[in-house]
């Protein structure tokens, strides 16, 4: 279904939003966001370090992208804006901002929980509902708000409950670059907003990909990490990364050319949903009242956000 939609990406002047397309908008954003739930396990997974986990991420992502991308640029790009073209500006700051994004959310992750990482990451959408507001006059509406705070509140309630549950190695570190993440994730988020506006999403992914690649490179070597998988199951989760990249990043991208970017990012705060019931299973960390409460509230928030969206729509 994503490399359906890669291969059929056109501008976002070209196809007016119905009520059809919207929908259609939200299901694959809501799939990329059910995705990349997958990505904070893998990671735990992988015998890499945390940031050359990053650039095996990356390195089994391009190919495809590049397949997919000039692919979709025979038919759906302009003139000279294809993969043989000058680096597109705004794909190269989503890139770089992602590779940040990637460093630290990867480091937290070693040293505080999967819910906590990915949960403190999610704050992301107060950060980009400000800055629509303010840069791209995506005005919110009230109801809107309503379920931002209602959303937040609930990632906030799955934190504590997961923390309470069972603490990493250095948890109040990991959960300080869990939120510099969510700083450079609202960044990523607008870069591509702004890139989709004159690209496919195949062309913003590649070029993005391939810019934060050697920033990744340069922080594994400077931080002496472990390069190699070392083990089959390591060399499994890095290349289940580069699926997770192409097809859950990648949808989430595609529906930033169609939605708000407000409500993008934050229909994205499933992943965390996804990720704490994962690491439920596969690590352990026990799932209690809290962690079932702040689950709750953050879909609640996420759906009332959606409906009102929809309605404006």
């Amino acid at each position: 279904m994503v490399i359906k939609l890669y291969a059929r990406a056109r501008l976002i002047q070209k196809e007016p939003m119905t009520h059809a397309s919207y929908r259609k908008a939200m299901a694959v954003l809501i799939l990329g966001a059910c995705i990349i739930g997958f990505a904070p396990i893998l990671v735990r997974l992988s015998s890499a370090g945390p940031a050359a986990t990053g650039v095996w991420r990356l390195a089994f992502a391009l190919p495809a992208l590049a397949f997919l991308a000039q692919r979709g640029s025979t038919d759906a790009e302009p003139t000279g804006s294809g993969l043989m073209a000058l680096p597109p500006i705004m794909a190269i700051w989503a890139g770089l901002a992602f590779a940040a994004d990637l460093g630290f959310w990867h480091y937290a992750l070693g040293f505080t929980t999967v819910a906590n990482a990915t949960v403190l990451t999610n704050l992301t959408p107060i950060v980009v509902t400000l800055v629509a507001w303010l840069v791209f006059k995506e005005v919110p509406q009230r109801l809107f708000l309503t379920g931002l705070v209602l959303a937040i509140t609930g990632a906030i309630t799955l934190a504590h409950g997961a923390a309470s549950a069972k603490s990493g190695s250095n948890t109040g570190l990991g959960d300080a670059l869990a939120v510099g993440t969510a700083f450079w994730y609202a960044l990523y988020f607008l870069a591509v907003r702004k890139a989709r506006q004159t690209l496919s999403a195949p062309l913003v992914m590649f070029w993005s990909s391939l810019a934060a690649l050697p920033c990744l490179i340069i922080v594994a070597l400077v931080m002496d990490e472990p390069l190699w998988p070392t083990t089959a199951l390591g060399w499994l989760a890095c290349l289940g990364l580069g699926l997770v990249h192409v097809a859950g990043q990648g949808s989430i991208a595609w529906a930033l050319g169609r939605l708000p970017t407000a409500i993008t990012s934050l229909v994205v705060l499933i992943q965390p949903v996804v990720a704490a019931l994962l690491g439920w299973i596969l690590f352990a960390e026990a799932i209690g009242p809290w962690q079932i409460l702040g689950a709750a509230l953050t879909l609640s928030g996420v759906v009332l956000a959606q409906w009102a969206a929809s309605r404006a729509q």
